[in-house]
């Protein structure tokens, strides 16, 4: 967008968001920029409408595409646990918190390159079906449509939650032409007897050294007769057992199992790094309008910082604190409180 100095805009917000290091609150703003009050900041917030389609077209010129890539789906929780009443706020499961908190959910989609081993920020939804009605599931499968119908990313493989195993997403996923690795619930039904035997929780199925190895074709509860998918049986931990279902039958080696499922971190790492450097969470605006311009001013900052952080070689964590680092060579230079 054109930058105008004379009126507040978004790039003026988002700068705000990349500079400071601390506190993210609008009377924090408006106390240091000192052109702006408060009321003409949060009346900006108030009626602008920043939405994902913005996030794209910020990075869309960015992303280093590959027929070998990977869409990482996933959802997060803005906590807001000790803030005050705050549009869109609802009690919801936290994997960060291990609990129900309340908070802000934010489903996001993250397109990795294997082959560079790069990834972006390409699409996100803000969890409200008070608002639209919709559920994280229709969220998801909302930006699968959009990936190749509007965005024409090239992609192999879809990794998700267990949350997001359903039948509607993974028969998406296969229409589409392509393949998914996502973990299932230790109760979800499935018939490795090819109907001999009704189906039974995935936990109580025995496993030979070999099928431990190479996988077990099963058949899952509702899914259509005859569908089949490969299921891994994955020891992660000596308390932590992961089953792994992928409708590429040919796969064979629970080791390439386990190093297709690594990639989804890849999506943990960004809502960390959002949280942690752009204040994504920590906006305390009552509006629900206000909260999602600022998650999607904070989509952008990290999309920001991330092609600064490629482009000098440093980390996106050094980006962001480096300025700290300029700041202190300045004060040691030129104290602005001298030590006597």
């Amino acid at each position: 967008m054109t930058y105008c100095p004379d009126r507040f805009t978004r790039l003026d917000y988002c700068q705000y968001l990349v500079s400071t290091q601390i506190n993210y609150t609008l009377t924090y703003f408006a106390d240091h920029a000192r052109r702006w009050s408060h009321d003409m900041i949060g009346r900006y917030l108030a009626r602008e409408k920043i939405t994902p389609r913005l996030l794209w077209e910020a990075v869309r010129g960015e992303v280093d595409t590959s027929p070998n890539g990977y869409v990482i789906f996933d959802d997060t929780v803005l906590d807001k646990n000790h803030s005050a009443v705050i549009g869109g706020v609802r009690r919801q499961w936290s994997g960060n918190a291990k609990g129900v908190i309340r908070g802000i959910g934010v489903v996001s989609c993250v397109y990795v390159n294997p082959d560079t081993d790069q990834f972006w920020i390409v699409d996100y939804r803000v969890y409200d079906p008070d608002v639209d009605g919709k559920s994280k599931i229709d969220h998801l499968q909302e930006m699968l449509r959009n990936l190749g119908h509007q965005k024409k990313l090239p992609f192999q493989t879809v990794l998700m939650d267990s949350w997001y195993a359903a039948r509607p997403v993974m028969r998406q996923i296969e229409k589409l032409g392509k393949i998914y690795y996502c973990p299932i619930k230790k109760n979800r039904l499935v018939d490795d007897t090819d109907g001999a035997d009704p189906h039974r929780r995935v936990e109580t199925l025995s496993w030979t050294g070999a099928e431990e190895q190479d996988g077990i074709t099963v058949h899952l509860k509702s899914f259509p007769a005859g569908h089949r998918v490969k299921l891994f049986r994955l020891a992660i931990s000596t308390d932590r057992t992961d089953y792994i279902v992928t409708n590429d039958l040919d796969q064979t080696s629970s080791v390439d199992t386990q190093k297709e499922c690594a990639v989804r971190w890849t999506v943990e790492q960004f809502h960390r790094e959002a949280k942690q450097l752009t204040g994504i969470e920590r906006c305390q605006c009552r509006s629900a309008r206000m909260q999602r311009n600022h998650i999607g001013c904070a989509m952008l900052v990290w999309t920001r910082m991330k092609q600064v952080a490629e482009e000098t070689a440093q980390t996106i964590y050094q980006v962001k604190f480096g300025q700290l680092s300029d700041y202190l060579i300045q004060q040691l230079k030129s104290p602005s409180v001298l030590y006597r």
